[in-house]
Formats: structure tokens, C-alpha cells, sequence
């Protein structure tokens, strides 16, 4: 399995990281994507990346929230390009980016001009982008519609519409989901798009340390518990967890270009 969206590199983990790993790797997780947040936090991700070359994939982005009240977000997205031109090679993806309007919707516009600055450099660099939306699905189709035709690849990171939006996102590029620890909730919505949506347009994730799956929601999140969603998706499925594995691990090698 990958866990496609981790965010291991978090303070949440400081006092057990390196044990956080190891019951990755024992439950089967042979590599973590290490979405970025902005400049405070990559730090942090580079040095795991370079520490677990062979199983920690980092990315590089401006997380929308990283942009509400933020008088260095400009300088903020210079620094994500920098990292692209001068790094390319380090990076699997463009991420996490995207818009987040349930927290304010003051900075919409920010919020969009760093989106789009980001989706041009995800195609300039030929990069997959891992796309965050929170609130925001209109408006998100409204933005991604625009590529349409021009390469754009990635992931709808914890997705959380219905399917008839998934098939709308997915005729703007090579676009497949995030599935994570909702699918596991009994009210979350997120098992019918699941049960509904072919298994060859769904990746697994956690994002750590949120999201928690049952049976431990409402604890920290960890990598190892992609499994839970593994079997989840699985149970929804009708077809054995080996399987779910198999596809999902091989979509998200072919998207992030692994």
C-alpha cells in the first residue's frame, strides 16, 4: 500500500516518529507522499524525505489556508517555485494546494490566484498535484475546468463530493480521489462515492495526523491505519483487500510518476 497523503512530518509525531514508521512498514505501507504545507513546516518534511529516500516521497505547495491573512503569500509562492526549478528531481508532486473556503471566505481571490499559479507550474514541471477543496467544489470545478486538454494530473485529496461531481472533475484531466479515514464513518458520504466510483480512480490516504478511521477515530492518525481504509474500500467493493492494494498502488505510482 501507499499512503498517498501523510503528514508524518508533523509535531503530532515528534515523540514517536521513528516507531510510527516501523508499524507502517510492518502493516504493509512500502512508501509515504509528504504533501507540504508552506515554508514553516518543509524544513521538516525535506529531512524525512532524505532520511527514507526510498519510501518518502515529498511534495512541494501553499496549502489555501497558508494564504488567509498571510501578507507573504506572493513570497510564499516564489519559494515553491524556486524549490521546482532549482530541486525538480525531489519532488513527486505539486501539493497540497487548492481552495478552502469553510473557514472564511475573505480570501477567496488569494486563495484562487495561488491555486492557479501552482496548477501552471504543476504542468510546467510536469508534476502531479494533490488538491485540497473544503467547501469549495463549485468554485474548484470552475478552476480545474479551464486546464482541460493541457496535461493536468493529480488527486482530489480527501474527497468528499458526490460521484456525479467526480465525473464532472475527471473530464478537466487525469484526476483520480483520495479515499481516507471518512470512508470508514457511518454518516461521512464518502463510502457511497467509494462503493460507486471504479477502483482505477481511487488512491488510498490517511492525512495524518487527521481523519482518523474507525476503529480509532477520534485518536491521532498514522500511516498504518491505511489499512482500515484498504479494507473498507474493499468490504464496499465486494472484492478482497489484495486487490483494493494492488490497484490503488499501482494508480498512484502511474499518477505521481513513481
Amino acid at each position: 500500500m501507499i499512503d498517498t497523503h501523510s503528514h508524518i512530518y508533523a509535531e503530532e509525531f515528534d515523540a514517536d516518529r521513528a516507531e510510527a514508521l516501523e508499524r507502517a512498514w510492518a502493516a504493509g505501507v512500502e512508501m509515504l507522499l509528504l504533501p507540504d504545507i508552506d515554508s514553516e513546516s518543509r524544513a521538516r518534511m525535506l529531512a524525512l524525505a532524505e532520511e527514507h529516500p526510498a519510501r518518502c516521497r515529498a511534495m512541494v505547495g501553499l496549502h489555501p489556508t497558508s494564504v488567509n491573512d498571510n501578507p507573504r503569500w506572493l513570497e510564499e509562492l516564489d519559494m515553491v517555485e524556486r524549490q521546482l526549478r532549482d530541486g525538480q528531481c525531489r519532488f513527486c508532486g505539486v501539493g497540497e494546494i487548492g481552495l478552502d473556503l469553510y473557514w472564511s471566505t475573505d480570501y477567496y481571490r488569494e486563495q484562487r490566484e495561488a491555486l492557479h499559479a501552482q496548477l501552471e507550474l504543476a504542468i510546467k514541471y510536469n508534476k502531479a498535484v494533490a488538491i485540497h477543496t473544503r467547501s469549495a467544489y463549485k468554485e474548484m470545478l470552475d478552476a480545474v475546468s479551464t486546464y482541460r486538454g493541457r496535461g493536468l494530473r493529480g488527486v482530489f485529496h480527501a474527497y468528499a463530493a458526490d460521484v456525479d461531481m467526480a465525473r464532472k472533475l475527471m473530464r478537466c484531466g487525469e484526476f483520480v480521489f483520495g479515499i481516507g479515514g471518512v470512508v470508514t464513518f457511518k454518516n461521512g458520504g464518502v463510502a457511497e462515492v467509494a462503493k460507486e466510483l471504479p477502483t482505477e480512480y481511487m488512491i488510498l490516504e490517511t492525512d495524518c495526523p487527521y481523519l482518523t478511521p474507525v476503529p480509532y477515530r477520534g485518536k491521532r492518525n498514522e500511516p498504518s491505519y491505511v489499512k482500515y481504509v484498504c479494507d473498507k474500500v474493499a468490504e464496499l467493493k465486494g472484492i478482497v483487500p489484495a486487490e483494493v492494494d494492488a490497484i490503488t498502488t499501482a494508480v498512484a505510482k502511474q499518477i505521481f510518476g513513481i
